[in-house]
């Protein structure tokens, strides 16, 4: 006579268990939501996520909810916060795929901020659409070069994602394999011992009336906690939420 009650309590139950809780909505805070949770098996999202929460709330204006669940993308709460960060590379379709599709397409073109890290250039990878959300996308014929310190070179100081930034030491994976013809405002580059080119290092683009910020740095928490490249995410997910240092 209980079983349905007790199956719709069940299911509302794991549904909040994998919800971030609601913004505070606290004036002049910035409400960001982290999504990550499955990735390259190399790429380890449970350090890499609050490290990630950990040098953006340097900046007391942020305010940054983890989500290991990138269902929740397809839910009408997302467009509670003001800035999305893709932290995932998603190998299958999600359930809600196609909802999940729109909505983080019609968050950023209402306003709202994107920014996408490291392999998160590889998510959505049957989504035509993606290439122009997210500027460049991953090159499967191409990687990156061997894990360790180079410099990331600014290149447009006037920017206001990167304005006051100087040239800074990375320690990290410096990728090759970002392609596409989006015209994007490129920030940062780095000089790559593979492919002997200056790669990308960060970009930043307008998506409607919003913003979307782009960097391939981000490889682990070491590479994440590193000066410049906290800096950097800061400068950046604070242009992409439309404000100004």
């Amino acid at each position: 006579m209980h079983a349905l009650p007790i199956c719709l309590m069940t299911l509302t139950t794991l549904l909040s268990a994998a919800a971030p809780e609601e913004p505070n909505k606290h004036p002049g805070r910035i409400e960001v939501l982290l999504v990550t949770g499955v990735d390259y098996p190399g790429h380890h999202w449970k350090e890499t996520g609050p490290a990630m929460r950990n040098v953006l709330e340097k900046d007391k204006r942020f305010e940054v909810r983890i989500l290991e669940d990138a269902e929740f993308l397809s839910s009408p709460a997302i467009f509670d916060y003001d800035v999305i960060i893709v932290h995932f590379k998603n190998y299958e379709p999600y359930v809600r795929d196609q909802q999940v599709r729109e909505n983080l397409a019609k968050f950023v073109k209402q306003g709202k901020g994107l920014m996408l890290i490291h392999l998160a250039c590889g998510a959505f990878e049957n989504w035509p659409e993606f290439a122009n959300l997210a500027g460049k996308t991953y090159d499967h014929s191409k990687a990156h070069d061997p894990r360790g310190p180079f410099t990331v070179k600014i290149v447009q100081p006037q920017h206001p994602a990167v304005r006051g930034m100087h040239d800074f030491q990375a320690d990290d994976e410096l990728y090759i394999c970002l392609m596409g013809d989006r015209p994007v405002n490129l920030l940062a580059t780095a000089r790559s011992k593979v492919s002997h080119k200056d790669e990308p290092m960060a970009f930043a683009f307008e998506y409607g009336k919003g913003r979307v910020f782009h960097t391939p740095l981000c490889h682990d928490a070491k590479a994440i906690e590193m000066p410049g490249v906290a800096e950097l995410l800061r400068h950046g997910c604070l242009w992409a939420a439309g404000q100004q240092r």
